[in-house]
């Protein structure tokens, strides 16, 4: 049994159908019931929603749906040949630790994604990890990894290694390199909010300096200015092959963009995997929600 929901309120519903009239059509699943999730209290379910300006998902109830969750996947899964399966990494596949070098994706996912990538056109990683670290932590032979939320397919990305570099040298605890990004972890803080207002000062001086400053799951993360994200890898990755279908799943900001990314697709699928900690706005604009990784794979298991 899957719990998961299409991914609006059915007020939403209009505004939805206009926004992905170019799209092929998909089924939607039905909401059977509904019942709560609980999260961790301890998790920060505003840091999440700092790019939105709203609330995270905190204890938003998922829908339970016993049937019609085949039917949503059914074009893909009919014609494996001609589709592409995406997945997101940490908080996707491996679930969310307290710093990145413990993540660990469990086998029974990896054997999941090691069925798929013998049945699929394409099944691929888009990361914000860098790619030799995602095919590390995914370790399935057939997956196409790419890393650093698509800055490592940008070549301009490559001129802003010098500009990284100072930030990279940040007297910080959870700091961590990627060459093209540098992220800011605060996690393990023992005064959360203390720590996210030391590293506004940093944010603020990585735009002085020309850099981009995201936020995520209690991650700041600085990144070239380039016209190069999660969308525009996902795009790339799908115009190599010529596929016209796909599934993107993910649980954060930066997910939204690869989201994006499968507009215009004769079918296109976004899962979203909530949490407290994740942008609401994800949620808002998924085709199906599930509540974990755990629930993720299980959905993979229809596919």
């Amino acid at each position: 049994m899957q719990r998961v929901r299409h991914g609006a309120d059915e007020g939403d519903q209009p505004d939805r159908r206009e926004r992905r009239s170019h799209r092929g059509p998909l089924p939607v699943a039905r909401e059977q019931n509904q019942e709560r999730d609980h999260h961790d209290p301890a998790a920060d379910a505003e840091q999440g929603a700092e790019e939105t300006g709203e609330e995270a998902d905190g204890n938003e109830p998922h829908g339970r749906i016993l049937r019609g969750v085949d039917d949503v996947l059914a074009q893909l899964r009919e014609e494996p040949g001609l589709a592409a399966v995406l997945l997101d990494v940490d908080g996707t596949l491996a679930p969310i630790v307290a710093r990145p070098e413990l993540a660990a994706v469990p086998e029974e996912t990896r054997a999941e994604v090691r069925r798929l990538a013998g049945l699929y056109a394409l099944v691929a990683c888009v990361s914000g990890r860098t790619g030799e670290d995602a095919a590390r932590l995914v370790g399935v032979d057939g997956v196409v990894y790419v890393g650093v939320h698509g800055l490592e397919l940008a070549p301009e990305a490559e001129t802003w290694r010098e500009t990284l570099r100072p930030f990279a040298s940040e007297q910080w605890p959870w700091l961590e390199d990627k060459g093209l990004t540098v992220a800011f972890h605060w996690r393990e803080a023992e005064d959360e909010e203390e720590a996210r207002r030391s590293l506004e000062a940093v944010a603020e001086r990585a735009r002085t300096a020309g850099l981009e400053a995201r936020w995520g799951r209690k991650v700041l993360e600085l990144r070239p200015p380039v016209e190069a994200d999660k969308g525009t890898a996902v795009r790339a990755l799908l115009s190599e092959r010529g596929l016209q279908r796909a599934l993107y799943a993910g649980d954060d900001t930066t997910d939204l963009d690869a989201f994006r990314g499968l507009d215009g697709l004769e079918v296109a699928v976004r899962v979203a995997i909530a949490s407290a900690e994740g942008p609401p706005a994800l949620r808002q604009a998924a085709d199906v929600v599930v509540a974990s990784p755990e629930e993720l794979r299980e959905l993979l298991r229809v596919l």
